[in-house]
């Protein structure tokens, strides 16, 4: 049985969805009944060369673009079926991309329905997706949801039966991320940045307003004028859309010094980010799994996040909660974090709680269902 697994829209593994992506390609079965074959973008063919050989990626499409992806589907990707000879493909980012039809079984992941609420289009756009998503989806002839919360959203918008949703959480790599030692340093040096501690962390792209960034920005203001502690605010994360705008709250903020912009950063760095943090403080208000706050913990850092989404689902009782819309609530659990006994419970229950997802469980999963669908 031959499976083709489309890697387009993956971010080249630089995304959430591109971790995602190799971390399930590093524990592909290995078997003579079940063969597994890439294809997507020229340029992704060395991205997944040390967990796949390169034999197994099959260049399409030379042209990068979203209008490009959507075009390719359309046109060219049952033509690439048929030469191929799948017997099933898989989708790992189903909610950006896929074809309106497939000619042999598919499976489709989805991690969020963020396209569809409009939280980064156009009205004209979330128009045109409200029209094509829906359809698109049920086209597909399993799909597997990262979160209750997602298939509760697949099932309420978009009108998916269940029984043809799984909800498989994501994983975390409990090799990478793990409580360090932390030693008393006052700055640390974390490849290619020195950070000045004590700090708080907030890991994720520059998107406005669905990351939250401006209102932490003013939460973070009320909690250095209530308790006057030396800590910065550390946002680590690649400019996505009007982080001007972001950028522009941090500069008119009365402690603008204190609060420092990373950008991109370093995948291979990041542990040691998380690690160095006093709290991680996720005020996002809409993720549909919220991997960051998982990856906070199993470093052994306490964790408050908004009370929105899929966070609950994931952190359980293991993190501090605010609505995310409240600057005071959130300025209220960074200053209970400051706490010694408190941050040190919640750093315990934030690893037991971790510790519940792997990305082994998460691959095994996925791949069975793959093959019990395409069989």
């Amino acid at each position: 049985m031959k499976i083709g697994i489309d890697t387009f829209a993956s971010a080249g593994g630089r995304s959430g969805i591109g971790v995602y992506l190799l971390e399930l390609l590093k524990r592909v079965p290995r078997t003579e009944e079940l063969q597994f074959e890439l294809f997507g973008w020229d340029f992704d063919r060395y991205v997944y060369s040390e967990t796949v050989r390169r034999s197994d990626f099959i260049s399409r499409c030379r042209f990068n673009g979203r209008t490009a992806n959507t075009l390719w589907h359309l046109l060219r990707y049952e033509k690439l079926v048929l030469e191929r000879g799948y017997n099933g493909c898989f989708f790992p980012a189903a909610h950006r991309t896929i074809p309106r039809n497939s000619p042999c079984p598919s499976i489709g992941t989805i991690h969020d329905m963020a396209a569809y609420w409009g939280t980064r289009k156009t009205r004209e756009s979330l128009g045109l997706i409200r029209m094509i998503l829906p359809n698109s989806l049920r086209h597909l002839d399993h799909i597997i949801a990262v979160s209750e919360f997602v298939k509760h959203e697949l099932v309420d918008l978009i009108r998916i039966k269940e029984s043809k949703i799984t909800v498989i959480p994501n994983g975390v790599d409990h090799s990478v991320y793990y409580p360090r030692p932390r030693n008393e340093e006052s700055v640390i040096l974390i490849q290619p940045f020195s950070f000045r501690r004590p700090y708080i962390l907030y890991a994720s792209r520059i998107d406005h307003p669905v990351k939250n960034h401006i209102k932490l920005i003013e939460a973070f203001g009320i909690f250095k004028e209530r308790t006057r502690h030396p800590h910065r605010l550390v946002l680590a994360g690649a400019d996505s859309n009007r982080a001007e705008r972001v950028k522009k709250a941090a500069f008119y903020s009365k402690h603008r010094n204190d609060i420092f912009f990373t950008g991109h950063f370093p995948s291979t760095s990041l542990p040691e980010l998380y690690a160095g943090a006093d709290f991680m403080v996720f005020p996002s208000k809409y993720e549909g799994f919220g991997l960051g706050i998982l990856e906070a913990m199993a470093s052994g850092v306490p964790v408050a996040c908004a009370r929105a989404a899929s966070l609950p689902e994931v952190a359980e009782h293991a993190a501090l909660y605010f609505d995310p819309d409240d600057a005071e609530e959130i300025a209220d659990r960074m200053v209970s974090l400051s706490d010694r006994e408190l941050a040190r419970s919640l750093r315990q229950k934030g690893i037991e709680r971790a510790a519940a997802f792997t990305w082994d469980d998460c691959a095994k999963k996925t791949f069975t269902v793959i093959e019990e669908i395409c069989s």
